[in-house]
């Protein structure tokens, strides 16, 4: 893909429009084939983590942040459908998080501002962040969307949705 789009602009430098249109749209046919590539990937990777999960319960492990919210927006929805209370999601504690620090702060923000979620980290397992779907604190350390940023991007024991 990368090549594609590279030889068409140097194919344009040169003047040679048809060539860089082609080298463009070949371009763009690499991309759209990796797009739905990751695509397969990322719902296969999904699948096989939730296969033996509880009903309410999402892992969120494996995917890119994109993949995890869109998976997580999915997961809070359906469960509004079927009227549960909570969801429960399996974010992990960031262990393998290149940098150290947490890549979807404003995601998770955005996130939380759109449900208007009250979350809390799971009072057992730091790498479980349980959101109550009905807006009422279930009794542990409830955590409002700003402080669950922040604290995303802390240290410890806190939590990272991978």
């Amino acid at each position: 893909m990368a090549r594609a789009f590279e030889a068409s602009h140097q194919a344009y430098a040169r003047g040679d429009g048809a060539g860089a249109k082609e080298l463009s749209n070949q371009g763009k046919r690499h991309q759209a084939e990796m797009e739905r590539l990751n695509r397969e990937a990322s719902e296969w990777i999904f699948v096989e983590n939730n296969k033996d999960s509880a009903r309410g319960e999402v892992d969120l492990h494996g995917l890119y942040v994109k993949e995890a919210i869109a998976y997580t927006d999915r997961a809070i929805n359906e469960a509004k459908a079927r009227g549960d209370t909570e969801v429960h999601l399996i974010v992990g504690k960031g262990l393998h998080s290149k940098s150290g620090t947490a890549k979807i702060k404003p995601a998770i923000e955005d996130l939380m501002r759109k449900h208007q979620l009250v979350a809390e980290l799971d009072p057992h397992n730091a790498g479980v962040l349980i959101v109550s779907l009905d807006g009422h604190d279930r009794g542990g350390s409830v955590v409002q969307p700003d402080e669950l940023a922040r604290g995303i991007q802390g240290e410890g024991d806190r939590c990272v949705i991978m």
